[in-house]
C-alpha cells in the first residue's frame, strides 16, 4: 500500500505499519478529535491556569504504538509518505 492507502485505512479504524521500521511491534492508529473540560490538576490547567473550567477541543491525530509498548503522537517523514510498503495490522 501506499501512504493514501494506509491513511485511508487509518481513517477506518485500522492499524497500519511498515516493515522496515527500526522497532518490532510499532504501529498508527488515528485518534478522532473530543472534547475536554481543562482541569487544574492535568498539564494543559497546570501551564494555563486561566483555562482551568474552560472547554478545549483536541483535533485528530495519528499517534504511535513505540516499540516499548507506549502511545507517542507521530509525525510522517519523507520516506514514510514515498513508501509503498504500508501494511494493514490485523485486529
Amino acid at each position: 500500500m501506499d501512504f493514501g492507502d494506509a491513511v485511508r485505512a487509518l481513517k477506518a479504524g485500522q492499524r497500519v505499519s511498515r516493515p522496515g521500521w527500526n522497532g518490532k511491534g510499532m504501529w498508527l492508529i488515528l485518534v478522532p478529535g473530543s472534547e475536554i473540560t481543562v482541569e487544574s490538576g492535568r498539564p494543559l490547567g497546570q501551564a494555563a491556569p486561566g483555562l482551568v473550567g474552560m472547554r478545549a477541543t483536541y483535533q485528530p491525530h495519528i499517534d504511535m504504538w513505540t516499540a516499548d509498548g507506549t502511545l507517542v503522537p507521530w509525525l510522517a517523514s519523507q520516506t514514510d509518505v514515498l513508501a509503498e510498503d504500508w501494511e494493514i495490522i490485523p485486529a
